[in-house]
């Protein structure tokens, strides 16, 4: 038996506008990230932040798919809920923390807000980032999985935990 995944086939998904299939953001790999290690002042960091969000809501616009059911349900948001899986693809083999490019993935989860596919970016509406490394490219790149949430549905299963 494999171990569960996040996106089992066999797992009820929710019904929204954009409908039961992750969807796919890939930012360019050409953007520079930004690293909670990094020692930058304030105006680099917000450069970078912009620049970070803006690549996100340009990577929606890029996707035809998306772009139709965005148009479909405005001025409503695509996804009443979902979960988002950040995947931070290394430049070179070695070890890493994904969770250290977490200024990255927020700024890009802002950039879907701004695009339309999210009211907001508050817990009740997304679930995550949860950040994973991916496989070696040619530079660091984010790509973002946005996958859909019924009212109520607990995909990581800590409903009742601890109680």
């Amino acid at each position: 038996m494999s171990a569960p995944t996040l996106f089992e086939p066999e797992r009820p998904a929710a019904t929204s506008a954009a409908g039961p299939r992750p969807y796919v953001i890939e930012l360019p790999d050409r953007l520079s990230l930004l690293n909670s290690n990094q020692r930058m002042n304030k105006h680099e960091r917000a450069a970078l932040t912009r620049s970070i969000r803006a690549a996100a809501s340009a990577a929606v616009e890029e996707c035809p798919s998306l772009l139709d059911v965005r148009d479909a349900v405005r001025p409503n948001p695509v996804f009443p809920r979902a979960h988002i899986l950040g995947v931070l693809h290394p430049h070179s083999t070695g070890r890493r923390d994904p969770a250290n490019w977490y200024p990255s993935f927020k700024a890009a989860i802002d950039g879907l807000v701004d695009a339309g596919l999210f009211a907001d970016d508050d817990h009740t509406r997304v679930l995550g980032p949860d950040m994973r490394l991916g496989a070696r490219r040619g530079r660091d790149q984010i790509v973002l999985v946005v996958r859909a949430l019924a009212p109520g549905e607990d995909p990581l299963g800590y409903r009742g935990v601890g109680r």
